[in-house]
């Protein structure tokens, strides 16, 4: 479960303590992540996160919202919930393995039928939407190198109120130049935030919630 690396521990206990707590069913999630996917449970988001995730698309409500990087179903959970009645989530996923687990707690949930699973490649997923359809909200939370490419998938899509996010943008800090790391997601990571910076299409806030999230909305 990711938690974030820029926060005093101490106060990462308080601000979760003082948030909504996860539920039930994502209690069951977070435990059946752990319990079934090992050293990879660490890529599922943290309540913190998910909470934040929670009330954004509960305010948004989205008609159509799509999520790139599934894992066990932990955002995406958050993100059907805040659907608008008769609002769909496309996910998008290669797995079928991790994405099982989702299964389960999205019936749990009762959010099943509200989901389409896609298990294929995510930029093949996208550009196989019809051309008409619009996005009202997107999450982002798959390959690193992937990123920009989903990006320019979604993008043209977006309704002006739509929002997209993009998971993992300060990456434990290493994304800073002076960090010493040059693997191949630290720096496509780093070319997704220089981007975006400079990209005069939409407005951007970088967040210093879980691993960092990029928050991205239209000009209007």
């Amino acid at each position: 479960m990711s938690r974030s690396s820029f926060v005093r521990n101490d106060v990462a206990d308080y601000a979760e303590k003082h948030s909504t707590k996860p539920d039930e069913v994502q209690r069951a999630l977070i435990a059946a992540t752990q319990e079934k996917t090992g050293a990879f449970a660490r890529m599922q988001i943290g309540p913190d996160q998910g909470a934040f995730m929670s009330i954004l698309v509960a305010t948004l409500q989205p008609r159509f919202a799509v999520e790139v990087g599934t894992f066990t179903g932990y955002s995406s959970l958050c993100i059907a919930r805040g659907l608008e009645p008769g609002g769909r989530l496309l996910c998008c996923d290669i797995s079928e393995e991790w994405t099982s687990i989702a299964r389960v707690h999205w019936e749990m949930a009762g959010v099943a039928d509200r989901i389409d699973l896609v298990l294929a490649p995510g930029l093949d997923t996208l550009q196989a939407l019809p051309k008409n359809e619009t996005i009202d909200f997107a999450f982002i939370d798959a390959d690193k190198p992937g990123y920009l490419a989903y990006y320019e998938e979604i993008l043209p899509r977006l309704t002006l109120r739509g929002i997209i996010l993009f998971d993992n943008t300060l990456w434990s800090s290493h994304v800073l130049d002076d960090s010493g790391t040059d693997d191949e997601n630290t720096v496509a990571l780093r070319a997704v935030n220089e981007f975006l910076a400079s990209d005069d299409r939409v407005d951007v806030a970088q967040l210093t919630i879980g691993d960092g999230i990029t928050m991205v909305r239209r000009k209007s």
